[in-house]
């Protein structure tokens, strides 16, 4: 094998190899490019892009705005309608109220009428139911006043063995 060799050197740079942008000699010339790219670039952001940017933001803001003001719409809208009824349901409660008054008063008048009526009818009965007793009592005094004088006579014809008239009987037993 003839003339084959192995090494481990770094083959020698030439002169144009390395990062262009740290090269000092290409300085000016990127200075200069860099300048007119900027100024196309500012041309553009403040002819082109500028305005476009601004309306966006003015019509999301114009949006934003338009639909703050619905909301605040619909929540006087809300509160009107919750006002309206609130007092609805207040005049409602009102009238159940004064109803079931009423009713209640009527219901107490007509307790009052059944009861004064009940209390009638439980007097006259009551009154009637003494008429009766005291009928019976009568009758009774009478039945025993009767017996008593019959005793009375039955007891002095046993006795004494004479007979004495019912008025002197009845006397004598005190009727």
């Amino acid at each position: 094998m003839a003339g084959v060799t192995a090494t481990t050197e770094v083959p020698a740079k030439k002169e144009g190899a390395g990062f262009p942008p740290f090269k000092t000699e290409t300085f000016p010339s990127q200075l200069f490019w860099l300048a007119i790219t900027f100024g196309f670039l500012f041309v553009v952001l403040w002819r082109v892009a500028g305005p476009r940017i601004n309306a966006a933001i003015t019509l999301r803001r114009n949006t934003i705005n338009e639909a703050i003001e619905a909301a605040n719409r619909a929540r006087g809208d809300a509160d009107a309608a919750s006002a309206a009824y609130d007092t609805a349901l207040a005049g409602a409660r009102a009238r159940a109220h004064a109803v079931a008054e009423q009713t209640r008063q009527a219901m107490n008048a007509e307790l009052t009428k059944a009861k004064a009526e009940a209390d009638a009818a439980a007097s006259a009965a009551m009154h009637a139911a003494d008429a009766r007793i005291q009928a019976s009592r009568e009758q009774a005094r009478g039945h025993v006043a009767n017996a008593a004088r019959d005793a009375a006579i039955a007891i002095v014809a046993r006795l004494t063995g004479e007979t004495v008239s019912a008025e002197d009987a009845a006397k004598a037993v005190g009727n």
